[in-house]
């Protein structure tokens, strides 16, 4: 029989759905459940106190002095994406020093971010909201789309965008020969910047590609779309970027932290409050992947 847990606890606001939570009763002997986002250092530590195993979401930071104070921890499960160590919000070096196993999750949140996009291409192509990207009224189809990033997202918005009629550019640190079959065609990142009209970047937190050069390169005419976590390029060259005549950006909440106040009354930038990627069918993906992960660890230890 699979060991349990002595002690788990959900440090934060995980976002799992309550049956989620309900089902650790039987992968644990002791749940404690928060559900707000401590404020400090210390608060961590002191929710984690003798726990074996440690929920987490995005927005709480567990670093090397909190992994290094928590001597009785066994399994750091994130409930969000976990890329690499310099993208992520839990000190996996640390971890790996006290043979702690932390799993992360991915490919829960890529159907809605890509309809966002979509539709805030559409709406500003169009003049359907408050802006309009050219003089006229134009449609998506021929557009160059250059997509930075192709991973899940930038996958699945390439198979989306050619549904339109766009033409689908990618960079990526390495050649996505399975994205290249089905229509997507490689360019070295300045050459997509020339190329594309609209430039959408799917990177991890903490991933800058884009500075003055890059948006020299971009030109004028173009629109700019960030839904990761956090901006993709330095913010002072991209406001000197968005200040020239005719250029557009689209931010869901998570593209435009910590910036969300600043960006969303320019006359030329497109913001939500709202996280694109998280709907009701992105938190049951969640919660299930949460669950199976610790499940798995359970029946190796």
């Amino acid at each position: 029989m699979p060991m349990k847990f002595n002690h788990l606890v959900l440090v934060d606001n995980t976002g799992l759905r309550d049956w989620a939570i309900d089902q650790l009763s039987t992968l644990a002997e002791k749940v404690t459940v928060f559900q707000d986002y401590p404020a400090s250092e210390s608060t961590v530590m002191e929710r984690i106190g003798d726990a074996d195993g440690v929920l987490v979401s995005l927005h709480t930071k567990l670093n090397s002095n909190i992994i290094q104070h928590c001597p009785n921890l066994k399994y750091i499960g994130m409930c969000c994406s976990l890329y690499n160590e310099s993208s992520s919000n839990v000190s996996i070096s640390s971890a790996m020093e006290k043979n702690i196993v932390v799993k992360g999750i991915k490919d829960y949140g890529d159907e809605g971010v890509v309809e966002f996009i979509l539709s805030e291409l559409i709406r500003l192509a169009k003049g359907l909201g408050d802006k309009q990207w050219k003089e006229e009224p134009v449609e998506l189809c021929n557009r160059k789309l250059g997509i930075i990033g192709m991973g899940a997202t930038g996958t699945m918005l390439a198979n989306a965008a050619r549904a339109f009629g766009m033409k689908v550019f990618y960079y990526s640190r390495n050649r996505k020969i399975e994205a290249e079959k089905t229509g997507a065609s490689y360019l070295p990142s300045k050459d997509l910047l020339k190329e594309a009209d609209i430039v959408s970047t799917h990177l991890p937190r903490n991933t800058f590609i884009l500075n003055d050069q890059e948006f020299e390169c971009l030109g004028s005419g173009k629109i700019v779309v960030n839904t990761s976590l956090g901006l993709t390029f330095d913010k002072n060259s991209f406001l000197r970027w968005i200040n020239q005549p005719g250029n557009y950006a689209i931010f869901d909440a998570d593209g435009c932290r910590p910036y969300l106040d600043e960006f969303e009354n320019h006359k030329r930038i497109i913001t939500t409050h709202k996280v694109s990627g998280r709907t009701a069918e992105a938190i049951d993906r969640l919660s299930v992947k949460v669950i199976d992960n610790i499940k798995d660890f359970l029946s190796r230890h």
